[in-house]
């Protein structure tokens, strides 16, 4: 016969689930209903302070804007391969997941496939400056289930920059525009010969790069071996990864000429996870490099206030955008990527997070945000405004590549195959591997990573 509780019993009872239910609604982001934590990507240069103060600066406007709400900031100091690890880690349980993340697009789909980020469309259909943000940034945080996963807040392009002093030094032209790889190399080796001390040439290599080398360095080269038609790294139409033919080797090859003849930085440097610290706080500043294949992001570093501050940058450093392989239509290349704010699957407070996002990207916030952070608008009301070109040096130069930049393929691979593309550069680079060996080794890996979904061309 079943005992029916007592009153007290039953009070106690009720008291108990009310507050597990509480708990439950809490739960998620470890944080109160009145509080969002946002995490996001802190610069490993403690003298770079640009993204620290911009979301310091929109937590100010959401308090004010939302009395009884609080912002909890949650920065992440690491290089890029541990701040992808330690994210992912965070996303994984209502305890440790933020209500709102900075999320690469280039790993965004790996995320979104493992079920750890919140489709933004019903958020996106009501609200109207997501019409201003242009196509392609929308796209680079779209799932393949066709639904919406992050809100871009920028892209980037990439080129060469080139030391003026040292190019007049190399009896070097400061209107320097090369037209093939081999005018490139051709200016490292002059380079080499007449400005002792200098590093010629910066490419970035190796797995301590990370996506810096995958993206800035090879990327840059293979996207410029074809006629800008099909893409090298991923056949679309077959669904498939297109495995090492001869644009894959020929980039290669490029990376090894520029380590085995001594164009580039010491090997032990260029695979000092630190590098990119050293190139953009020291060598370009102190004329030490003499060109560096990088991006659009990079005067971030040398504003004022910054440990690198540098003001006359523009009058010492020249911009060329990096030439196709042999100069074949369209004659330049680009690489284009950016990152996007992401909601937990797991966040406890998805829709108080996306008012974080609305309060950012105002029009004026956003492009507050473009001109501190060197960045590319993805915003059209705020391209189009004529003190947004004029902001900085190189924005309009870095702008104007966008018509011939290229998109990673963003799929959940992507990630272990760019991995695999650091390992065959990292190769070359120490000399452990023949281009041809590398190739092999990258063939080998690309079939395990891809589950055997690759093709030839």
């Amino acid at each position: 016969m079943p005992v029916r509780p007592t009153a007290a019993l039953t009070a106690l009872l009720s008291a108990a689930l009310a507050a597990t239910a509480l708990t439950a609604c809490g739960s998620g982001s470890g944080s109160s209903p009145d509080t969002i934590k946002v995490s996001y990507k802190e610069s490993m240069d403690n003298s770079i302070k640009v993204m620290d103060t911009y979301v310091a600066d929109i937590k100010r406007q959401f308090e004010k804007k939302y009395p009884g709400k609080k912002v909890e900031l949650v920065p992440i100091k690491a290089p890029d391969s541990e701040y992808y690890t330690k994210l992912q880690q965070m996303l994984r349980s209502p305890r440790t997941a933020p209500d709102l993340v900075y999320e690469d697009t280039f790993l965004i789909n790996s995320d979104i496939t493992s079920g750890y980020l919140k489709p933004l469309d019903p958020y996106l259909d009501k609200w109207p400056d997501w019409q201003q943000f242009i196509d392609s940034a929308k796209s680079a945080a779209k799932g393949q289930d066709g639904k919406t996963y992050g809100v871009p807040d920028g892209t980037d392009t990439r080129g060469l920059w080139f030391d003026k002093g040292v190019f007049r030094k190399a009896g070097l032209p400061a209107d320097w525009q090369p037209k093939t790889w081999d005018d490139v190399l051709a200016a490292a080796r002059t380079i080499k010969e007449k400005v002792p001390g200098v590093t010629p040439l910066n490419v970035y290599t190796g797995k301590p790069a990370g996506e810096r080398a995958t993206m800035q360095g090879f990327e840059m080269l293979l996207y410029g071996t074809g006629d800008g038609g099909a893409d090298p790294l991923y056949d679309s139409a077959a669904k498939k990864w297109v495995t090492a033919g001869q644009p894959f080797t020929d980039a290669l090859s490029f990376v090894r000429t520029v380590y085995q003849e001594k164009l580039g930085p010491d090997v032990s440097d260029a695979l000092d996870p630190n590098f990119a610290t050293a190139v953009n706080g020291e060598l370009l500043p102190q004329g030490k490099l003499g060109i560096d294949l990088d991006g659009s992001w990079l005067p971030q570093a040398w504003l004022a206030g910054s440990g690198h501050a540098w003001p006359e940058w523009s009058q010492k450093l020249g911009l060329a955008a990096m030439p196709t392989q042999h100069g074949q239509a369209p004659g330049k290349v680009s690489m284009s990527g950016g990152w996007t704010w992401s909601v937990p699957a797991k966040a406890g407070n998805p829709d108080l997070a996306f008012d974080f996002i609305r309060t950012m990207q105002t029009e004026a916030n956003a492009k507050k945000w473009y001109i501190a952070n060197s960045g590319i608008s993805v915003r059209k009301d705020v391209a189009a405004d004529p003190s947004y070109a004029t902001a900085q040096p190189g924005i309009k130069f870095f702008t104007d590549l966008v018509a011939s930049t290229h998109y990673r393929p963003a799929y959940p691979a992507y990630p272990k195959v760019s991995t695999a593309i650091q390992e065959a550069m990292e190769g070359v680079t120490t000399g452990d591997a023949s281009v041809e060996k590398a190739a092999d080794d990258y063939d080998a890996t690309l079939k395990d990573v891809t589950d055997g979904q690759v093709t030839r061309r």
